[in-house]
């Protein structure tokens, strides 16, 4: 490592420790409730629910100043410029490790803080700015069909609470006054597709699987990371709307003592009353008054401003808007956006922090965590670095957006596979073809070239006329004009000219474009925030969402030496990170023949394949066989890959297949017919520097996967069907290609002297150990699982249920014991009368690493042994 590196983390360190120290003669804590109640006095009707909207305006003669409550860090500081990103949730999940979950989520609460304070210092109080994060997901990942599943940390309740609360702990921080970030767990209760559906759907899921599948991580979130937001779900529970529940509100605040605030998903609220939707009311100040009364007390939408009207109406009262507005306004003294200059310890964390030397090299060791080793067959992996000719085969390899997922920043320097490879191959010869399309509908995007555009009908000044102007509607007299030569701009932070309005401006671009060849063309852009395409004077594309940038396109017919006239709207509103790119997709030329003729020279090929963020995620618009509003309609890898990847296996060659994605895939000629395979997810900044490192050698890979991968979605129950029988590795009772906490590694650890107690009472601490001993010729880190089977005989019990994990690092030829205590809440069954209980009975203990699937036959490494649990059931 570089001494200027060295010397950046030493410094950084001191800074932060320094910054986290608490002062051990501070003052007690102020009593925000009462400052809140003051505050809430003085306010007019309508002042009291302009800040119950998450747009709160400022209200001067009170001192409160305008706040954004929208914010999000999935993994990494999302939509506000600069920052660093780490692999996907999903990824995150798949390290099993709780202690680089607690480091990741304190370098995005750096940077967060470190942000928002620069934003303020500037002025800027928007979207995207403030303190308030909806994050963690910690939905349940039960089926694979789900687009946003890449967003949540698996399968299984026990993971997804465990690294929940480390998550959520290092974003709200441990001062004992002040929160670093609010943290929001998301989506309250029962919430995980289908997307087309979530504005009406209704999860009907037995009691059984809500108390032992739904629940138990939001429980933890609640209980042990004190969780100061939750975010409640679009879909109904049990026949009424998430938002509008009194059930699901009474859980958290009656049973589980939740002291924070409750934000409704955005726009939930108008589901209430949309006929497309829930419609369970027929008004906006009914919506507006059932939502607040179930105690969602903040609106993503625009909803509530009716309470103003439904106060007068009588569906609600001034008093009832109190409550909610009394939380809302704590948060933010508990924040310390009311605080004194110089008294909230994390104004100390410096912005250099942000995509900061020590986050980019923490963003690398996260990546290499992430990924999992699927098939190693006859020790394919790690590659020789002697080397000489290697091709890289796939539109996945040099793709940024496969790296950086959905709701992510934007980095400085994002390293794709392909450039990953070179990087660590610099004597090599690295030749790279996309080989197919990713899906069959779906272009390999690159810019419009100034080539095809023309400033004039008579076709003479190439480019495009550019007019700047310094608002958002195009109106009045351009500020600039000038041509562009075509239209691939990324601004930054910063406007196209000083005195252009960096929050608020708006571009218009007018030319003609004549393409070379007569064909199909996909024509679009992608714009962060907001673009119009026509196409002679007719709308192709409009797209105007700061929330979720996506690239758009459509496909025309056109024909070569034709002069189209063409014209781009693009308007900036409030974007750290503004984007404008005219893209296309040509005729395509035989995409297969250009890799084959590359790979029949490589003495190895490494094939990136997968899927992306453009087809699967929330929501979305897609025009993609076997993609549907976001989500999948089946686990297949598509089938333009398969195909290129048959016809390349006709050559002999050593082949390596590396995944990005973020949700299983059924790859079951894959793992027959080559001999390695890793699963790399969407990892981030650094996921080519990491999948580099793991495919030479210089890391042994140790990811387990959080979800089950099925040999086909026709093996598991309808998507709609919220109960649990038949889904994820607890309740599916066939054979996986992959089963749940499955991972290879290039060492080999054996297990020895399981120890635990033969019998204890119910609602007692069980301690097991086990030797684990790496005999393989690398060190390496070894995922140790611990699961519960139970006999059977109780109605709905899963075949087994996680119970217990840890990440360890063992050099070769070293052993380690390791501990564990199982808590009596990891234990608990569920009574026919919905009582969580811990009851007299007989489990099985099985603990081990899971290296071998009994997908493939081999024999698992795993150590087992029966426990009796005695004495009365223990109600928990």
């Amino acid at each position: 490592m570089r001494l200027k590196t060295v010397f950046a983390m030493l410094l950084l360190s001191i800074i932060v420790a320094f910054a986290e120290k608490p002062d051990k003669n501070e003052e007690p804590e102020p009593d925000f409730a009462e400052r809140a109640k003051k505050l809430i006095a003085q306010m007019t009707l309508e002042e009291k629910v302009s800040q119950l909207s998450y747009t709160s305006p400022a209200i001067e003669r009170l001192g409160i100043p305008a706040y954004n409550w929208w914010n999000e860090c999935m993994h990494g500081v999302a939509r506000a410029g600069k920052a660093t990103v780490f692999p996907q949730a999903i990824g995150l999940a798949a390290m099993f490790d709780r202690e680089q979950m607690s480091r990741v989520a304190v370098a995005v609460s750096d940077e967060a803080r470190a942000k928002h304070h620069d934003f303020v210092s500037r002025g800027k109080r928007g979207i995207y700015q403030g303190l308030t994060y909806w994050t963690p997901n910690i939905n349940i990942f039960r089926d694979p069909r789900w687009g946003r599943g890449m967003e949540t940390y698996g399968e299984d309740p026990y993971l997804t609470g465990e690294l929940g609360v480390r998550f959520i702990k290092g974003l709200q921080g441990d001062d004992p006054k002040y929160l670093k970030l609010v943290a929001t767990a998301k989506h309250f209760v029962v919430h995980s597709g289908p997307e087309s559906e979530r504005h009406r759907f209704n999860a009907e899921p037995t009691a059984y699987d809500f108390l032992y599948t739904y629940t138990p991580h939001f429980e933890k979130a609640v209980k042990e990371a004190d969780v100061y937001s939750v975010m409640c779900a679009y879909n109904s529970y049990q026949g009424t709307p998430c938002c509008g529940n009194v059930e699901l509100s009474s859980l958290l605040r009656d049973q589980w003592k939740f002291k924070g605030y409750i934000v409704s998903d955005c726009w939930a609220i108008k589901d209430f009353y949309d006929k497309s939707a829930h419609a369970v009311v027929p008004t906006k100040e009914e919506a507006g008054a059932m939502a607040v009364k179930a105690g969602t007390d903040l609106n993503c939408g625009d909803t509530y401003p009716a309470l103003v009207s439904a106060v007068k109406q009588g569906y609600i009262t001034e008093k009832e808007l109190d409550v909610s507005l009394e939380r809302l306004l704590i948060a933010r003294f508990k924040l310390g956006l009311f605080a004194p200059k110089g008294e909230v310890k994390y104004e100390n964390i410096p912005y250099s922090v942000v995509d900061s030397e020590i986050h980019r090299l923490l963003a690398q060791e996260t990546a290499r965590k992430s990924m999992v080793l699927l098939k190693n067959e006859n020790k394919t992996l790690p590659l020789s670095k002697s080397l000489k000719r290697i091709a890289v085969i796939g539109s996945n390899a040099d793709d940024l957006e496969v790296l950086l997922g959905n709701y992510n920043g934007f980095p400085a320097n994002p390293v794709t596979p392909l450039q990953g490879i070179r990087q660590k191959m610099p004597n090599a010869e690295i030749s790279y073809a996309p080989g197919c399309k990713l899906a069959e509908g779906l272009p390999i995007f690159e810019a419009v070239p100034a080539s095809v555009l023309y400033a004039d009908a008579g076709l003479k000044t190439q480019g495009l006329n550019a007019a700047y102007f310094n608002n958002l509607d195009h109106a009045g007299q351009p500020l600039k004009t000038r041509i562009d030569a075509n239209i691939d701009f990324i601004w930054e932070t910063t406007a196209p000219f000083k005195d252009l309005n960096a929050d608020a401006f708006s571009v218009r671009w007018t030319g003609f474009l004549k393409v070379p060849e007569t064909g199909k063309y996909a024509l679009g852009g992608e714009a962060f925030s907001g673009m119009r395409l026509f196409i002679d004077g007719k709308k192709v594309i409009e797209r105007f969402d700061v929330h979720h940038p996506k690239k758009e396109y459509e496909y025309l017919d056109l024909v070569a030496g034709k002069a189209y006239e063409i014209k781009i709207e693009y308007r900036q509103e409030n974007t750290d990170y503004p984007i404008m790119r005219l893209l296309w997709e040509k005729p395509q030329k035989d995409l297969m023949q250009e890799a084959i003729s590359l790979a029949k020279e490589a003495e190895v090929i490494i094939l990136c394949m997968g899927i992306s963020p453009l087809l699967e995620g929330e929501e979305m618009k897609v025009k993609v066989d076997g993609f549907s509003g976001g989500d999948r309609l089946n686990t297949n890898l598509p089938a333009t890959q398969t195909a290129l990847m048959k016809e390349l296996k006709k050559l002999g060659k050593p082949m390596v297949l590396v995944l990005l994605n973020g949700s299983a895939l059924s790859v079951n000629w894959e793992q027959e017919n080559i001999p390695a395979i890793v699963e790399a997810w969407y990892p981030g900044q650094a996921g080519g520097s990491a999948l580099a490192d793991i495919l030479f050698g210089d890391y042994n890979p140790s990811g387990r996967l959080p979800l089950t991968f099925y040999k086909d979605i026709s093996d598991i129950p309808a998507f709609i069907d919220y109960n649990m029988k038949g889904k994820t590795y607890r309740y599916f009772g066939g054979t996986p290609l992959y089963e749940f906490g499955y991972g290879l590694s290039y060492t080999e650890f054996e297990y020895a002297n399981l120890s635990m107690p033969a019998a204890i009472s119910t609602g007692s601490e069980i301690t097991v150990s086990v030797d684990v001993k790496n005999k393989g010729d690398r060190d390496g880190e070894e995922v140790v699982q611990v699961y519960l089977n139970r006999d059977g005989s109780l109605e709905h019990a899963p075949l087994k249920s996680l119970v217990g994990f840890e990440r360890v690092f063992i050099k070769k030829g070293e052993t380690k014991k390791v501990v564990f205590k199982i808590q009596p809440k990891e234990l608990f069954t569920v009574t026919a009368s919905s009582q969580k209980v811990v009851q007299p009975e007989t489990i099985l203990i099985s603990v081990g690493g899971a290296q071998y699937s009994k997908a493939r036959q081999d024999q698992k490494k795993v150590m087992s042994k029966q426990l009796v649990m005695k004495g009365a059931a223990v109600v928990l």
